[in-house]
């Protein structure tokens, strides 16, 4: 083959790529409210964060914050909002990077983050309860070091994702062409229905169409990649103990744990509420955001502090008293 041959099929593919990444980011559309709410805007360090508030100011606030992942944002509570809203002030960010949250081509970081749930919590909120997930839980564990809070409720909270920052990982995927393409791939709505099923959701009926295209929307905005790049390359993890961290706190602490939890097994959460001296409330027949999946039962049992409605998809197990 000539050189003149080659190189043209190389320009070609560059050029097909080229075309395929503009095509899916103008098909995705504008992005629609994530929680069917007028959403608002709050100005920090430069960033325009969309979030959504919902009850009455007067009532005590609650703070949710979503976990972490590709197509991550404050969608991730349509289920418990309006249950929430009832006897609580909800405020709910799409965090820097997500959902209609303003989306440069930072590199971002974990201490970004805990900086932000920081500053969130005591613009937006008087001594909230924060309901967070997956890295988002260890974000609000710290910032609830220096930030008050009156109540932790953390769902599969972990503080590290990946073994190890990977400074390739993210430049690759930040990278305009090459990147792009790849993120694409790994944000296709195959694989986001396959993820989500099989490591979001135990049941996978709760997999409805409406809601891979709602994710693959949220990830497909522009500057959708560069958080994500960020967490793919392990840089969104935070150097922290979040046992020691947990059992350090002065407020109440709940852990959340889906019984079939795959990407944080159970195991781990016990092992963190032991350590950290804390509660653990186990979720049966729930992978890793029983909030979505036992939504009624989180509300009630979990938030409020009554008794569920279903004792079938709830166990609690108390741990074993911290070694001094």
């Amino acid at each position: 083959m000539k050189l003149r041959t080659v190189a043209a099929a190389v320009a070609g593919g560059i050029g097909l790529t080229a075309a395929v990444n503009r095509s899916l980011s103008r098909s995705a559309g504008a992005l629609e409210p994530p929680l069917d709410l007028e959403p608002r805007t709050y100005r920090w360090r430069g960033f325009e964060i969309g979030y959504t508030e919902a009850g009455d100011p007067e009532d005590p606030d609650l703070l949710l914050l979503h976990g972490i992942n590709a197509s991550g944002s404050s969608h991730e509570f349509r289920a418990i909002v309006d249950d929430l809203a009832e006897d609580h002030h909800v405020v709910a960010p799409d965090l820097p990077g997500f959902g209609l949250s303003d989306r440069p081509p930072l590199l971002y970081s974990g201490s970004l983050y805990t900086t932000f749930v920081e500053d969130a919590a005591a613009d937006l909120t008087d001594d909230p309860i924060v309901v967070a997930s997956s890295l988002a839980g260890a974000y609000a564990a710290v910032a609830a070091e220096s930030t008050p809070v009156s109540e932790l409720i953390l769902v599969c909270p972990t503080a590290t994702t990946f073994q190890g920052r990977r400074p390739l990982v993210r430049s690759v995927v930040r990278s305009p062409l090459v990147g792009t393409a790849i993120y694409n791939l790994a944000t296709s709505k195959r694989a986001i229905r396959h993820f989500t099923t099989d490591h979001g959701y135990y049941d996978a009926d709760n997999v409805t169409d409406d809601l891979v295209d709602y994710l693959w929307r949220t990830a497909h905005q522009p500057g959708a990649r560069f958080a994500p790049a960020s967490f793919f390359g392990g840089f969104l993890d935070i150097d922290v103990d979040l046992g020691d961290v947990l059992r350090d706190l002065d407020v109440p602490v709940t852990l959340i744990w889906g019984r079939q939890a795959s990407v944080t097994p159970l195991e781990g959460g016990e092992a963190l509420a032991k350590h950290a001296n804390v509660r653990l409330l186990v979720f049966d027949q729930s992978d890793v955001q029983p909030h979505v999946e036992h939504p009624k039962q989180f509300a009630h049992r979990v938030v409020r502090g009554e008794e569920p409605g279903e004792a079938t998809s709830i166990e609690i197990e108390v741990p074993d008293e911290a070694e001094e």
